[in-house]
């Protein structure tokens, strides 16, 4: 196949929610129909001891919370298929957010009952700024849940983002039928007990009074005030609005039943973009050039728990990548070759010997990567735009195991590089401190050393407000500032100055006494 041939027939796309909105579900349902898996593991079952395919690190299965994006790859009637489930819990958003920028769409997942909630509204900030191609999926119909005309004002005002239903349900929770497909003009009937679509029909004209041989003429009627309704107030589905990230189509259904997945998958794969052109700060990279480009988005330490190795996730943005070919790591100005590149389905990975521009691959890293690095075949190109934080949370890590203090040091290493937390060095005391962005980061970094490295550690309170990096041009003033602040000097992992201020007042007026210096919240990685 040609390689301009190879690359349209790729879509790759995050699915993201707020935590509990069923993202995990939906995952495992599409893959389900994709054949990429045979049983869906039942998320937050007990008495079924499955867990869901994407959520494999221990912690997930114990919690039922995803808290690593993981990536899984299949074939669709012809297409072929990269999804990325991103973690929904606020502590991990830093994962989502650099995962948003190697997606060329996305699928947000509403819960209908509780409709859009504050981490929705974050992540499709990310979306509109990069003006990422998004879908709707409105979850758990077949519980109670708002009025699905309320759902999609709530959806337009919340999101900022105009809407066009390309499904409707027809009623909700236990009186739940089943939904209109608007997109393909046919009636999809839901029955609870078999939790499979059981037919559908082709129904042209929504007056046809064969409706009425499925639903009570009181549902009928409703579903065609409904019909005609969306078509008077939301424009007509057009491809280059969704394309644009101008307006989003909304499906209905309920993931975990098996309904509206169908629907939503044979849309997607005719109207999500292929790969898309990326920005480099050099130019503008196009997928169908034929030279071979990409950027690490993610590291994974650990995928697989009988070898201790780390996994750089690499985005493809152009041409072929080839198993063992040589490929310079631009920042190292070196060549580098692979003898095991990775294809995934969450934890599960296999060899490929190529892959293309859109595609997502798990290159072994014992060192050399970190996230932000482009492999090229010889240009130097930099992908600009992989977020990156300032910590609000910060803790001293101690050893508690004098015994294993390799293990922690390699431990604390190997997760620092997946960039989910920060590691400072304090310049006064030599002492560790982890800054985080969320709580929960705390227990899953202990959870991790211990399970994965067998090194225990303890936290110990330390109240700071936030760390910021600095530089100055003057010599002197920076060197007068260190010395005044010296208990709150840090370096970090580069060796560069931080700046740990313990609250707002004593920063702004660090800021206003010395002017000569540039204070940074943000670490381009």
């Amino acid at each position: 196949m040609l390689l301009e041939e190879e690359i349209k027939r790729r879509r790759t796309f995050a699915i993201v929610s707020h935590p509990d909105a069923g993202k995990t579900t939906l995952t495992e349902k599409l893959l389900l129909f994709g054949g990429a898996i045979h049983v869906a593991g039942a998320v937050k079952s007990n008495k079924i001891r499955k867990t869901a395919t994407s959520d494999w690190m221990e912690i997930e299965k114990q919690r039922g919370i995803s808290v690593a994006t993981s990536v899984m790859a299949f074939d669709y009637e012809g297409y072929k298929i990269n999804i990325l489930d991103t973690p929904g819990h606020q502590d991990f958003a830093e994962d989502t957010f650099r995962t948003l920028t190697a997606v060329d769409s996305v699928i947000i997942v509403i819960d209908a009952a509780k409709g859009v909630e504050v981490q929705t509204r974050k992540l499709m900030e990310v979306c509109r700024m990069r003006k990422t191609p998004v879908i709707v999926f409105i979850n758990k119909m077949d519980r109670e849940g708002k009025d699905a005309f309320d759902l999609l004002d709530e959806v337009e005002a919340e999101l900022q983002i105009k809407v066009r239903p390309l499904s409707w349900p027809i009623d909700m929770g236990q009186r739940f039928k089943g939904v209109y497909n608007l997109y393909e003009e046919k009636l999809d009937l839901y029955t609870p007990n078999k939790q499979v679509v059981t037919e559908s029909v082709e129904i042209k004209d929504i007056n046809s009074p064969e409706i009425e041989k499925y639903m009570d003429e009181r549902l009928a009627g409703k579903l065609r005030a409904d019909v005609e309704l969306i078509d008077g107030v939301y424009p007509e589905f057009q491809h280059d609005t969704y394309l644009s990230g101008d307006v989003a189509p909304v499906f209905f259904g309920s993931a975990l039943n098996n309904f509206g997945v169908r629907e939503l998958l044979n849309c997607f794969v005719r109207i999500a973009p292929s790969p898309r052109p990326v920005q480099a700060v050099e130019r503008v990279v196009q997928p169908e050039e034929p030279k071979f480009s990409g950027f690490v988005f993610k590291i994974h330490a650990n995928m697989d728990p009988n070898h201790r190795s780390c996994i750089a996730f690499v985005k493809i943005c152009s041409g072929q990548f080839e198993r063992n070919a040589g490929y310079k790591h631009v920042r190292f100005g070196k060549i580098l070759r692979f003898s095991s590149p990775t294809a995934f389905m969450a934890q599960r990975k296999e060899i490929v010997d190529e892959a293309f521009a859109g595609d997502i691959i798990g290159l072994p890293d014992t060192g050399n990567f970190k996230i932000g690095d482009s492999l090229t075949e010889g240009e130097d190109l930099h992908f600009k735009g992989l977020p990156s934080f300032s910590p609000e949370m910060f803790k001293y890590i101690e050893n508690d195991d004098p015994m294993k203090a390799k293990q922690l040091a390699k431990g604390i290493d190997q997760l620092m590089d997946e960039g989910v937390a920060q590691l400072f060095v304090n310049q006064f005391n030599g002492r560790k401190i982890i800054g985080t962005v969320g709580q929960l980061q705390f227990e899953v970094i202990q959870y991790r050393l211990l399970s994965e490295y067998g090194a225990q550690c303890r936290w110990e309170p330390l109240s700071l407000y936030k760390a910021c990096w600095i530089e100055s041009d003057d010599r002197t003033e920076l060197e007068n500032f260190k010395k005044r602040k010296s208990q709150y000097m840090a370096l970090d992992r580069e060796g560069r100055d931080v700046y740990l201020a313990d609250s707002a007042y004593v920063l702004s007026m660090a800021q206003q006494d010395f002017k000569n210096i540039r204070f940074h919240f943000t670490s381009e990685f």
